[in-house]
């Protein structure tokens, strides 16, 4: 990650379309399995998806049961989990276009993230455990 990157932590329904279409790409087996865990500035563990785009890394808070839940309502992945070759090829060839600019919708700032408990210092373990949302 890039230290010049703007950081952005949002639920993944309030993401733009076009971001959640390349986490999907990113992620094609589904996300619960790549959650990385912190502790926020109120002494909470907190657990989100890390996203990275040319222009800012996305910590996109969910729960392992939130991961999974979103998987099995989204149209775009089969009944395994799986992201949909068909899907899987539009995203490819609409986010393949080199040196183009994606309209990404408006998002958190940095300054934002303290307001939202986001600490620099977070913990990238593999714990498997269930979180409960703020």
């Amino acid at each position: 990650m890039s230290n010049n990157k703007p950081r952005v932590i949002k639920d993944y329904e309030k993401l733009d379309a076009a971001i959640q279409e390349q986490i999907k790409l990113e992620y094609p087996l589904g996300f619960s399995r790549h959650l990385i865990y912190f502790t926020n500035k109120d002494g909470q563990k907190v657990s989100a998806l890390p996203f990275e785009t040319e222009e800012k890394y996305y910590l996109v808070r969910m729960t392992i049961p939130q991961a999974k839940q979103i998987i099995a309502d989204d149209d775009d992945y089969d009944e395994e989990g799986i992201l949909k070759d068909d899907v899987k090829v539009e995203y490819e060839d609409k986010y393949a276009v080199v040196g183009e600019d994606i309209d990404l919708g408006t998002d958190d700032t940095e300054e934002d993230l303290e307001d939202e408990g986001y600490d620099d210092d977070y913990d990238e373990t593999e714990d498997e455990s269930d979180q409960d949302e703020d």
